[in-house]
C-alpha cells in the first residue's frame, strides 16, 4: 500500500488534478481506509503548527460525526456535504505546509499492537477520545483547536496504517487536549484568559 503522503502528492500536484477538490473525491481516494484516512484530512488543517483558520468548527463537526459512527461500529463512513468544494490552490497550500510532518510520522509507522486500532473496545475508546477532540475544536475558543486537531490526527494516522503504538500516541495529545480545553473553560468562567491567571487571582487573595 502507498503511503498517504504518495498518494496525496500524485493526486493534488500531478498534472490532473482536479480545479476542485470534493469529500466525494476524498473518499475515493481513501480506498479501504476510510475512516483513518478521513480523520487525517479534516484534522489537518488545524493541526498544523501554523493552523490554516476556518476549518476548525466546519471539519470539527464532521469529526464528531464519524467518531459516532465509529462507536455504532460502523465499517463505511455517511458524510453530509459530498459535494461541497475547495479550491485546489488551497488543499495545495494546506498541503505543503504539513506534508513534511506527515512524512516524518510516516518514516516511524508500521503495523504493529493491531489491536488498540481494531478490537471493539480499541475502536470504542479511540472514538470517545476523538469525539471529545472534536468538540474541543468545534469550539468558538482561541485555543481549543490546534493540540485537540493534533490528537485527532495522530489517532487517525495511527488507524491509517494500523499502527496501534501511534494511536496510543495520539491519545496521549488527546489528554493533553482535553486538559488545555478544560483549563481554558475554567479559565474563562472565573474571569482570566488561561488557567494560570486564575491560580495568581486566588494566590493574590
Amino acid at each position: 500500500m502507498a503511503k498517504l503522503s504518495t498518494d496525496l502528492e500524485a493526486y493534488f500536484f500531478g498534472e490532473s488534478a482536479p480545479e476542485v477538490v470534493t469529500l466525494q473525491e476524498l473518499l475515493k481516494l481513501s480506498g479501504d481506509r476510510t475512516f483513518g484516512f478521513l480523520l487525517v484530512m479534516l484534522s489537518f488543517p488545524s493541526a498544523l503548527p501554523v493552523p490554516a483558520p476556518g476549518y476548525s468548527t466546519p471539519f470539527g463537526l464532521l469529526i464528531l460525526l464519524l467518531a459516532v459512527q465509529m462507536l455504532w461500529g460502523r465499517h463505511e463512513p455517511w458524510l453530509p456535504f459530498r459535494e461541497r468544494s475547495l479550491k485546489l490552490s488551497t488543499v495545495q497550500r494546506i498541503l505543503k505546509a504539513g506534508l513534511p510532518w506527515l512524512k516524518r510520522i510516516e518514516y516511524v509507522a508500521r503495523p504493529r499492537w493491531s489491536g488498540v486500532c481494531e478490537t471493539t473496545v480499541g475502536q470504542f475508546i479511540l472514538a470517545i477520545a476523538v469525539s471529545l477532540m472534536a468538540i474541543s475544536m468545534i469550539l468558538p475558543i482561541p485555543g481549543t483547536n490546534t493540540l485537540p486537531a493534533m490528537g485527532i490526527f495522530v489517532v487517525g494516522f495511527g488507524i491509517l496504517e494500523k499502527d496501534g503504538l501511534i494511536s496510543l500516541l495520539g491519545l496521549l495529545l488527546c489528554l493533553c487536549g482535553l486538559i488545555l480545553t478544560t483549563s481554558i473553560i475554567i479559565a474563562l468562567i472565573w474571569g482570566g484568559v488561561s488557567l494560570l491567571d486564575v491560580l495568581r487571582q486566588w494566590l493574590r487573595r
